[in-house]
């Protein structure tokens, strides 16, 4: 059984981009294709989609396609901030800047799933989730 569907996420988009994959699938949740989306947003994805398993209708995937530039990844460095044993609770002042402004917190607020300098336009600080350099 599958605990941290964040940590396997992330791990299979880590994991795919040290191969040289084109794209990966993750398993899906609302707040995986949260994350995903601020990934395609920044531009560390090319893009993702969606898609059913044709098996059994319930199951749900996310395709995600990796981005590179000069034949190497976009991605540098993707870390789960807060684990299930340990939660992480940022205020909005404390995450204005992530690597100078190259990196990317992204946080669960009461207002969803919001990458830093969005969160701190709206005042609000939230669980930090993951950082993406």
């Amino acid at each position: 059984m599958l605990n941290d569907i964040i940590a396997d996420g992330l791990t299979r988009i880590r994991n795919a981009s040290m191969r040289g994959l084109e794209q990966t699938t993750l398993l899906h949740s609302k707040l995986m294709e949260g994350i995903v989306k601020i990934l395609r947003e920044k531009g560390y994805i090319s893009n993702y989609r969606v898609e059913t398993d044709k098996k059994s209708p319930n199951k749900k995937y996310i395709v995600v396609t990796l981005k590179y530039e000069d034949g190497e990844p976009v991605i540098h460095e993707l870390t789960r901030v807060s684990k299930p044993g340990r939660r992480v609770y940022k205020g909005y002042q404390d995450i204005r800047n992530f690597k100078n402004g190259y990196g990317v917190v992204i946080l669960s607020t009461n207002k969803g799933i919001l990458p830093n300098d969005e969160a701190y336009r709206l005042k609000v600080g939230g669980e930090v989730l993951c950082t993406i350099w």
